[in-house]
């Protein structure tokens, strides 16, 4: 069956179209709008206001969300702040000079955070989130190495970088757009993560350097940045290579420092020249603002900053996107100045003793086996225990927590544990201990009821797989 628009130059099928009244019960209004093309006429703000707040309606529950790293909750000031400088663009630092003031002083608390050698040697920028931070990391790492080999006389044909097959998707982007060979060093039972195991096999001397995660996706495990240090250290030994490291501190960068400072895996490492993090992560601000700061000014080669003439002035700028939000950057100031480290270091330690109490009692459930306990980040995966039953996996009960309105992704992990599926839940600060027990309450039940199948459920309508 087909309809027309009260306006439609076209006969359309009506599921292309937004049916509006009698919804809505205001005389004089289009009956139907179309979905796919802009309407020949304007409507009531109330209307498209209510039009667009009943699709996003049927998303999911944000705070039961527990696939997302991405901050669900901020405080109703916060808020305030969020919708009184919306209109602000980042990049415009001659227009708004005082947010441009504020992003120093953000990526200079950060830097003081990850002890770098000299404040007043110290660079940074904001982005709009990590991917972006890791991309411009990367790209100082090949002009650092670029510049070394032309001044050696040597080809800078065939650079690499050596990486983790547990990385965030970003990097395999960095690789693809900067034209940089990945060198995947496989994660395996024996080494889940990248710990400097077997390293000088992938490192030689168009290495422009290796990336150590600070709370690995997949399991939320750190990467032991001094560990892989001291192998490069003994690399050099041998071969005179001196190959550095970026860390990806997406998430880590911003627990560790207040959790566990006395791990050393930040600018304390003298093989660390760059570290990101996430701001709309653990830095506990809305999507999306991202951080990264180099060791000092020599670690960011000159040849990626931009000068150019904008509104009347001269604007420095060190970014791969151009306009962007800047009330995000004023949340992370206010985010800083309303925790302080020791607002930070609660927060982050309630969602540490959240997820190892969670996994302390998935563990205790009969068919689970832990991969790791959420004690690096707040964040924990387990796997089905061998032979418990063929009846249904890890996707099958991610189905039915779907059904109570919780998200708890199943997926693959990487590479060489392909076959290896595991689940996976991450901690933020809105996941109480209440929500905790719902949640606990739920995940028995649906095992309770999937240990009662007398048979295997189709495997043509069992859950899907998750991509990081």
């Amino acid at each position: 069956m087909s309809v027309r628009h009260t306006n439609a130059r076209q006969t359309t099928n009506i599921g292309d179209s937004l049916l509006i009244n009698p919804v809505f019960v205001r005389p004089g209004e289009a009956t139907q709008l179309p979905k796919f093309e802009m309407p020949d006429g304007p409507s009531l703000p109330e209307t498209a206001y209510q039009i667009v707040h009943d699709e996003a309606m049927l998303d999911g529950n944000a705070r039961l969300n527990l696939a997302t790293f991405v901050s669900t909750w901020m405080d109703d000031e916060a808020k305030r702040l969020y919708a009184e400088s919306a209109d602000k663009n980042m990049i415009d630092k001659d227009e708004y000079p005082q947010t441009a003031a504020i992003e120093e002083r953000c990526w200079r608390i950060l830097a003081n955070l990850w002890h770098a050698p000299d404040g007043a040697q110290t660079i940074g920028t904001s982005t709009i989130g990590s991917s972006e931070a890791c991309m411009l990391g990367g790209l100082a790492l090949k002009r650092h190495w670029q510049a070394k080999r032309r001044e050696e006389g040597k080809s800078v044909e065939s650079p690499n970088l050596v990486l983790s097959t547990g990385v965030q998707v970003c990097w395999e982007k960095f690789c693809n757009y900067f034209e940089v060979e990945p060198r995947w060093v496989p994660v395996s039972e024996d080494h889940l993560v990248l710990d400097g195991h077997d390293l000088e096999k992938y490192v030689d001397e168009n290495t422009i350097g290796v990336v150590g995660i600070m709370g690995q996706t997949y399991t939320g495990m750190y990467e032991p940045i001094a560990e892989i240090a001291k192998k490069l250290d003994e690399i050099q030994e041998t071969t005179g290579l001196d190959v550095k490291i970026h860390v990806d501190g997406a998430s880590g960068a911003m627990i560790a420092p207040f959790c566990q400072p006395e791990l050393e895996w930040d600018f304390r490492v003298d093989r660390v020249v760059s570290i990101n993090t996430s701001g709309h992560k653990y830095g506990l601000v809305y999507p999306g603002v991202g951080w990264i700061v180099w060791r000092d000014t020599e670690a960011l080669p000159e040849s990626m900053v931009f000068h150019c003439s904008y509104l009347g002035g001269d604007m420095p700028t060190l970014a791969l996107n151009f306009s962007r939000p800047g009330a995000q950057v004023l949340l992370q100031y206010y985010m800083f100045l309303r925790l302080g480290r020791d607002g930070y270091r609660d927060v982050q330690q309630g969602a540490l003793d959240v997820a190892q109490y969670l996994s302390s009692a998935i563990e205790k459930i009969g068919p689970f086996e832990l991969v790791s306990r959420g004690d690096t980040i707040p964040v924990f995966a387990w796997r089905l225990k061998a032979g418990h039953t063929a009846n249904w996996n890890l996707y099958d009960l991610s189905d039915r927590l779907r059904m109570k309105g919780w998200l708890v992704p199943a997926y693959p992990l990487a590479d060489n544990l392909a076959d290896v599926t595991v689940q996976r839940i991450v901690v933020r600060a809105g996941l109480s201990h209440d929500l905790a027990n719902a949640l606990l309450r739920d995940l028995e039940g649906e095992v309770a009821y999937l240990d009662g199948l007398k048979s295997p459920l189709p495997r043509e309508v069992a859950g899907s797989h998750f991509h990081h």
